[in-house]
């Protein structure tokens, strides 16, 4: 049973405005709704069980309307959204956060989009912000771990291939116990957004070792780019990710 009522208080940056029920297909968790102070943006936790005062799973998951409602393959975003979601029910406690103003690693939806014609180009998701003058990376997590606070969790296990947002976490006194991958198979459409997010960006993406670039990637080879991450995968009960049944 879920129960967050009467743990959270108004923080410096982050005030608590809402908290209700949310039954979904993964299973159901209580949304729980946050006003940034400071930029504005609205932010919610999905949480599922009891997660007070233990080190429970969870996900900080940042807004990407193409990958999570429309179902982009350009990026695994939707993918690590519903494998997340699973993953915390499997658990049988866990918190979700979705951050909201990180739309193209927080340049927006529409500049997102530009940088995805520039891809289209050839330039990849670095080299694409760049020549729009914009930063490669402006997200910040300074929120999520406001909530986190606010919901009585201080140490997690973290579902993340991302070592900046970990890096933030710790600064803003969340004590990580464990990093928990979260790695999405890699297809022709992902395959380069991929690379420039282990090559460029650090993320930890180890099932990409030895993959060919999708520029020269044959028909025979889709079949081994779809394989590529199930043998890093597990089963939920096991408290690792499983690979997205979409993929």
């Amino acid at each position: 049973m879920t129960n967050v009522a009467g743990i959270g208080r108004s923080r410096e940056a982050v005030e608590r405005v809402v908290d209700t029920r949310l039954p979904t297909v993964y299973g159901e968790f209580h949304a729980v709704g946050y006003l940034d102070r400071w930029g504005g943006h609205e932010h919610v936790a999905l949480v599922h069980g009891d997660v007070a005062g233990t080190s429970p799973l969870v996900r900080v998951h940042s807004e990407c309307l193409t990958g999570d409602a429309f179902g982009s393959t350009r990026c695994e975003c939707g993918d690590q959204l519903a494998a997340a979601m699973r993953q915390i029910v499997a658990e049988g406690a866990g918190v979700l956060i979705y951050l909201k103003g990180h739309e193209g690693r927080g340049i927006g939806l529409l500049a997102k989009l530009q940088a995805m014609r520039l891809q289209e180009e050839g330039l990849d998701t670095v080299e694409a912000n760049l020549a729009l003058g914009l930063p490669v990376d402006a997200r910040e997590y300074h929120m999520a771990a406001e909530i986190l606070h606010d919901l009585g969790v201080h140490s997690i296990r973290l579902l993340s291939n991302n070592p900046k947002k970990m890096d933030s976490l710790l600064h803003d006194g969340i004590r990580i116990e464990e990093r928990v991958p979260l790695l999405a198979t890699p297809t022709d459409d992902n395959l380069p957004y991929l690379r420039a997010k282990r090559e460029r960006l650090d993320h930890f993406l180890p099932h990409l070792e030895g993959l060919a670039s999708a520029a020269s990637t044959s028909p025979k080879d889709s079949t081994k780019l779809a394989s590529a991450a199930l043998p890093l995968a597990a089963d939920a009960s096991e408290g690792r990710p499983t690979t997205p049944d979409a993929v």
